[in-house]
């Protein structure tokens, strides 16, 4: 009987090998906290609260109240080109530190507001938390790390989003039904970012490289310089000339001036139909699960089929759903909520994939920066116009059929979009 090579592997060594090293799913892992806790806090879970502070501070209308949605999210995009400049030069280890550090305290400060210009100086504080630990790094952390089984990687990762909607704003309404004061509540809620701190300092690494370890389904045959993708793709003067780079730009601040605008006005809508406080924070389970499960599933489907028909399904599913609110009452509301949690989710995931994917990651950062400019500006918009379309017409029927507008618009700049790398 011939003796096995000493250069053969045995099956369960290449099963190993093939799910790669565990540092590769940890970073994704911890992209995904990153997402969970930054968005989870600043942008969906907030939510929760909004009833309770329209209650103490009664003069506030609620375009006063979702003004802060708006300098935030204005912020970040004026600052993103900067931090896109940070990402591509120090990585992102040392700022989802500080990010972590800054949503804590901004969030136990928030428990101590008591007139408008401190909301909103605590808001402009949330964009250095999105933009250091949000969903550029996020995105940026995983692409490093991943060349097959990129798009499952993002996938998961994004999935924070939605799990930071699905988790803390029930969690924040259940605190509030037991009776605890909502500034109370808030700086409990401080302590939360302290778990990503420790996932950052101790467990986050910037590249695989940092480990002499390999992106995983790098080529093994491959010169070990060539390694880091970091150093692939486009330019970013190569990259801003091209129709795909701007119509992307464009689609993500019209998609973002939607979502924002319909999940950070969800609750007050739900109580408006004649949900109680806990039911209508509830309701965004109704929209996050479901963007949970698309964001995953469409991550899948990302690394089995090229080209975009699936993202016109996305959003012409996604368009349905937004025309069925303008219809629904409180014994449907639920369904055209869902269809759209789903069909954002697994576009959330694509724009994402197709973002880095059809520039490479060699000026990444830079790009994904810009492209915040647009949608973040888009998403703070949305927020703030919503609520103010709101207290012109106490209806949000207006604010509804432009977001069916804004996602038909978006339908066509699909077709502008391709892959240069």
């Amino acid at each position: 009987m011939q003796s096995v090579s000493a250069t053969s592997e045995s099956p369960a060594s290449k099963a190993g090998k093939n799910m790669g090293h565990p540092m590769h799913w940890i970073t994704v892992f911890i992209a995904m906290m990153c997402l969970l806790v930054s968005n989870g806090m600043v942008i969906t879970g907030i939510t929760a609260f909004d009833s309770a502070i329209l209650a103490e501070f009664s003069d506030w209308s609620r375009g006063d109240l979702k003004l802060r949605g708006l300098i935030t999210l204005a912020l970040t995009g004026l600052m993103a080109p900067l931090f896109g400049i940070l990402i591509d030069k120090i990585g992102v280890k040392f700022l989802v530190v500080v990010g972590s550090v800054v949503l804590g305290v901004s969030f136990y400060a928030y428990g101590n507001i008591n007139d408008l210009s401190d909301l909103y100086m605590i808001h402009a504080a949330f964009a250095i938390v999105l933009l250091a630990c949000g969903l550029n790094v996020a995105v940026i952390l995983v692409s490093n790390w991943f060349v097959k089984l990129r798009g499952t990687a993002i996938g998961i990762a994004v999935v924070g989003t939605s799990l930071g909607g699905a988790v803390l704003a029930p969690l924040f309404a259940s605190w509030l039904a037991d009776g605890m004061d909502w500034r109370d509540a808030m700086q409990l809620g401080a302590v939360i970012p302290s778990v990503l701190f420790l996932l950052a300092l101790f467990l986050l690494r910037n590249r695989p490289t940092d480990m002499k370890l390999k992106p995983y389904g790098f080529d093994d045959n491959a010169e070990e310089s060539s390694a880091d993708l970091s150093q692939h793709g486009l330019t970013y003067k190569q990259a801003i000339k091209t129709r795909s780079f701007w119509s992307i730009a464009f689609i993500a601040m019209f998609t973002f001036y939607t979502i924002m605008g319909f999940q950070a006005n969800l609750v007050l809508h739900l109580m408006d139909l004649g949900f109680d406080l806990q039911s209508a924070a509830a309701g965004l389970s109704v929209l996050f699960i479901p963007a949970l499960i698309g964001k995953f599933l469409f991550g899948l489907i990302a690394d089995k089929i090229s080209g975009k028909r699936v993202l016109y399904s996305n959003l012409i599913l996604m368009l349905i759903g937004l025309a069925g609110m303008l219809v629904a009452d409180k014994d449907n509301v639920l369904i055209p909520i869902g269809l759209v949690g789903f069909m954002w989710g697994g576009f959330y995931t694509l724009l994402q994939i197709n973002a880095v994917n059809n520039f490479g990651l060699k000026a990444s950062g830079k790009l994904l920066g810009t492209i915040t400019v647009l949608d973040a500006f888009g998403g703070g918009l949305g927020i703030w116009a919503t609520s103010a379309i709101y207290d012109a017409y106490g209806s949000y029927n207006n604010a509804f059929l432009i977001f069916c507008v804004l996602v038909t618009l978006s339908v066509v700049l699909i077709t502008q979009v391709k892959k240069h790398v």
